[in-house]
């Protein structure tokens, strides 16, 4: 009686550890969001969002996901490529590592950065092609969010109704201003036949970003358990730029209807 009892505890304890794995119902491996990126009406570029598989590092598991950002072609004086990754907390809160990799006129430069908690460090290096330019080490006490990770953090805490900053390592660590709000509007894209039932966020980004990404932001997320951004606005070198969403794949997600009441 004693073995099957053990047995089944066993059992059990297994089955609530899986569910407490992906027991956030933002994060889900393998979704795929598309944006298109605009100014004044013409295309720019893509930006690409992909969740993957997540990853126990040290016992401890970490969801992981990779943006990318490329200009359209034919586009005059504008040339980018970007890829970022990062391995952030199971709550989303914050970021434990960051690779990115930025094609420049000098070759490829890349990034990695490591948050030690335990040991209050931000561990910050530098690549141009195979030199290393810079290998930097910062005194940190916060729970900081990279570039990449602040897509999902505002997903994860698009429901709070408060001001909140959050600290943001941009090769240094700056703050990034959100005013999650409770405000639900329709929001009309190309890509979904009906306007989407979206809540409103704002905020600030204390800090420059690729392609000279800072200043004031706004967007509006899916008012459901998914939060998917649907668009935003951003301040980039040659102005305000919209974002909207084209393309996604995420198992059993569609896209909530706003209806006037």
């Amino acid at each position: 009686m004693k073995i099957k009892l053990i047995i089944v505890t066993a059992i059990l304890i297994g089955i609530i550890s899986t569910i407490s794995l992906f027991a956030n119902s933002i994060f889900q491996a393998n979704e795929y969001l598309e944006y298109d990126v605009s100014y004044l009406g013409i295309k720019l570029g893509t930006i690409t969002v992909k969740t993957l598989e997540p990853e126990k590092v040290n016992n401890q598991l970490l969801y992981k996901a990779s943006s990318l950002m490329q200009s359209a072609k034919g586009i005059p004086f504008i040339s980018l490529y970007t890829r970022f990754t990062t391995w952030m907390s199971e709550n989303l809160a914050y970021s434990y590592k960051f690779v990115g990799d930025v094609k420049t006129s000098e070759g490829w430069d890349h990034n990695k950065i490591f948050f030690d908690y335990e040991k209050n460090k931000i561990y910050n290096k530098h690549w141009l092609n195979d030199s290393m330019i810079t290998n930097d080490v910062f005194d940190n006490t916060q729970k900081v969010n990279d570039g990449c990770s602040l897509f999902f953090y505002a997903r994860q805490y698009a429901n709070l109704n408060k001001n909140i900053t959050v600290p943001t390592f941009i090769d240094d660590v700056y703050k990034t201003k959100i005013n999650f709000t409770d405000k639900i509007e329709p929001t009309e894209i190309d890509a979904i036949p009906y306007p989407v039932r979206t809540k409103y966020l704002d905020g600030k980004a204390e800090w420059e970003g690729i392609y000279g990404l800072t200043g004031k932001f706004k967007g509006w997320f899916s008012d459901d358990e998914a939060r998917i951004p649907i668009v935003a606005y951003m301040n980039v070198y040659v102005g305000k730029v919209v974002i909207e969403l084209k393309k996604w794949k995420r198992e059993g997600w569609t896209p909530p209807k706003y209806i006037k009441k």
